[in-house]
């Protein structure tokens, strides 16, 4: 129907062309959205990361330090374990540490055992482990919470304590390397844990490793009352046993002697 003048009473409509145009349009809108979304959310992912990783794994070294400090002074009635291995391609590993006693019948107990393990999550949607503590023995560790547990907790020892990890590795320093099993039942004179929570890549054997920078270790020493042999830096001195109060060190060029006291050796992340 047309008016006196000839023109149609209906509005001109959009045609397909610019209907496809206008999709197009917001469609690269959209894409370009989505993109600055997407990466400025792997960046805030990026430094969670670093935040949190090195901390979680701090917390762990750290209760890992801690259960090993026990041994001190200890070590004719402690025995230690370590044995590394891969689960689902992930290196894992696995620490026991174990103290007995003698009853009034000179029977062996067991005083305290305590589990270091990590094993592939399979309730994560991210391939990854979990690491587990175990502690058993004739006491409780904490008295408040463990006097609340039901019967039925008592089955399952093993507490996860974090998720997400993609390398865990126990290994005994021995020289300028490490070996990576101590079957006891002597406690070695220290162990370095070293554990991750990078992405890992898959090597040429079909294991997942993760790159050495993104990997957090800790060297601690089991007894650190043994007898420790040292050289000063950078002189001709000799190796002398350092819990030996007093000995006396030749010097270097200068002639000189030196009284050396007992030390306790550092523990290094």
């Amino acid at each position: 129907m047309k008016t006196a003048y000839g023109q149609s009473r209906y509005g001109r409509g959009y045609s397909l062309g610019e209907m496809l145009a206008a999709l197009v349009i917001g469609a690269m809108v959209l894409t370009a959205i989505l993109g600055v979304y997407g990466q400025a959310n792997r960046a805030a992912e990026a430094v969670l990361d670093r935040i949190e990783s090195p901390s979680l794994a701090t917390e762990i070294l750290q209760r890992i330090a801690e259960d090993l400090d026990r041994t001190l002074g200890a070590d004719e009635n402690v025995a230690v374990q370590i044995r590394n291995g891969f689960d689902n391609g992930f290196v894992t590993a696995e620490l026991i540490v174990r103290r007995t006693l003698k009853d009034a019948e000179n029977k062996e107990q067991t005083l305290e055992e305590i589990i270091w393990r990590a094993g592939y999550d399979y309730d994560s949607a991210v391939p990854g482990m979990v690491i587990y503590r175990s502690r058993t023995g004739v006491g409780l560790e904490d008295k408040l919470l463990d006097a609340q547990r039901a019967d039925w907790e008592s089955n399952y020892t093993f507490v996860p304590l974090c998720r997400g990890v993609t390398y865990f590795r126990i290994e005994v320093p021995r020289g300028d390397g490490a070996v990576d099993r101590w079957p006891g039942p002597s406690a070695p004179p220290g162990v370095r844990v070293i554990l991750s929570f990078a992405k890992p890549y898959e090597t040429v054997r079909g294991t997942l490793d993760v790159f050495d920078e993104q990997k957090i270790s800790r060297t601690i020493a089991v007894d650190r009352v043994r007898a420790i042999r040292f050289a000063a830096e950078g002189s001709q001195t000799k190796a002398t046993d350092a819990n030996n109060a007093g000995t006396q060190v030749e010097g270097g060029s200068g002639g000189g002697r030196v009284d050396v006291q007992p030390i306790l050796p550092t523990r290094r992340r």
